[in-house]
């Protein structure tokens, strides 16, 4: 069973900061472009906390962990941060306009502390692997701080949407703080307090038989299974009842069953071949699947409409060179060693498709070096993939469709994983909405 719990959240005091200058995207998807940007915005910018900057004395005894500790304690300390007087649930409204257009969505959740469980409990399930460095360094910053600011972004089944509806419903709170800020990317992000207690029992009684999907946040849900493991050794402490603060971390719970659920692809982006040939990949590629060769000019806008209508018959991917493109479909190569240990489910997804045999079959990037990126970018913009090619610096970009939610639904119940980063969840999760500190 999934448990869940409101908490006292600590957010910025709106009356010494502009909320809009201080919350960051995911740490993950910081650039050094966006960080420096942060950086300039306000000197109560988390980013100075999450993906803090090194500077030269850093291996005297002082890094970017002390001093995110550091000025966590003091802006706590200063009244920048502000805990919330009662315990409650954070209704997260989302509204936004697809990439490459659309009409506007909306998607609702809501924040709680959700228990932390190990994956063996069938209770929360992720559908991409992790890798061990960045899961390194968030460790050590939960460490130092010993708080979690930015959202796991979880996914739970409502199809009558059940638990939105008694959060919308909830009266209005006289100590209620709305949040509304608008990001980078044109997102309105509104947050709204719930503290009401018959409400928060009904969202904690319809999220109890819930099965959990960690949609983002792979990387800080391990982190945090590997700090409560720590802090248990440490304390010994005896079973009880009540969980200590280690045991629970910050998620937000989105239905996926909402129609505003917006899944990307992330394309990839393939380098540093010295002796890549467009002509090689053609001849090789026919091992693996049906091949038509299309104009080499087409703009992203003609790339992915291709894609969506090939994509109906089932798996479909385009290759694009600086002066070729090939739509590779009908895949012929489910038989072959290469899926070996993978289910027929994981076989037909197009992103398995793309790094078994174009990656790995044909190309030859090992599964290390993919997964060290070692010639691999992964660009959500299919623009920006069709550019880097186009301008020299890679050797030939594959652009897919998204992978859809029942698959991801499928994967994780069925305990299995995708390759990293197969999905992109769009809009992501501002991080510095609310903050769970441990102490």
């Amino acid at each position: 069973m999934a448990y869940i719990a409101p908490f006292r959240a600590l957010r910025y005091d709106p009356s010494r900061v502009n909320t809009a200058k201080v919350v960051t995207q995911p740490y993950d998807k910081i650039t050094p472009e966006m960080q420096n940007r942060y950086y300039e915005a306000s000197p109560q910018n988390l980013v100075r906390i999450i993906l803090g900057k090194p500077q030269p004395g850093d291996h005297l005894g002082e890094n970017i962990y002390t001093r995110a500790a550091a000025f966590f304690h003091d802006w706590r300390r200063q009244g920048i941060f502000l805990q919330d007087s009662e315990q409650s649930l954070y209704q997260y409204i989302q509204r936004f306009q697809p990439p490459g257009g659309g009409a506007e969505l909306e998607r609702r959740g809501f924040i709680a502390l959700g228990k932390i469980e190990d994956y063996s409990a069938g209770i929360v399930h992720r559908h991409e692997q992790t890798l061990a460095k960045p899961k390194a360094d968030r460790l050590e910053l939960l460490r130092a701080t010993r708080a979690h600011f930015g959202q796991l972004f979880m996914l739970y089944s409502d199809p009558a949407r059940e638990i939105d509806a008694a959060l919308s419903a909830s009266p209005a709170n006289d100590m209620e703080i709305g949040i509304e800020v608008q990001d980078e990317y044109g997102v309105l992000h509104q947050v709204r307090q719930v503290s009401n207690p018959e409400v928060i029992a009904l969202v904690r009684n319809k999220m109890r038989d819930q099965q959990l999907i960690i949609a983002d946040g792979h990387h800080r849900y391990e982190t945090a299974m590997a700090y409560r493991d720590e802090r248990r050794s440490q304390e010994k402490a005896e079973p009880s009842s009540e969980l200590a603060p280690y045991e629970l971390v910050m998620m937000t719970f989105i239905n996926m069953d909402s129609p505003g659920l917006a899944i990307l692809p992330t394309h990839r982006v393939v380098h540093g071949l010295e002796s890549f040939s467009a002509d090689a990949l053609r001849d090789r590629a026919r091992s693996y699947f049906s091949i038509e060769e299309v104009d080499p000019s087409i703009d992203f806008r003609r790339a992915l409409g291709i894609l969506r209508e090939a994509g109906h018959a089932g798996t479909a991917l385009l290759g694009v060179t600086a002066d070729r493109a090939f739509l590779f479909d009908t895949p012929k190569a489910f038989a072959t060693k290469l899926f070996d240990g993978f289910s027929l489910r994981q076989q037909s997804l197009d992103v398995v498709q793309l790094h078994k045999c174009l990656l790995e079959g044909v190309l030859e990037i090992s599964d290390e070096a993919i997964r060290e990126q070692k010639n691999i970018s992964y660009v959500r913009d299919a623009a920006e993939a069709l550019a880097r090619v186009r301008d020299g610096s890679a050797n030939v970009a594959f652009l897919m469709n998204p992978v859809r939610m029942k698959q991801v639904r499928d994967i994780a119940f069925g305990g299995e994983v995708l390759p990293q980063k197969s999905t992109d969840f769009y809009p992501k999760l501002l991080s510095g909405l609310t903050i769970y500190a441990l102490e």
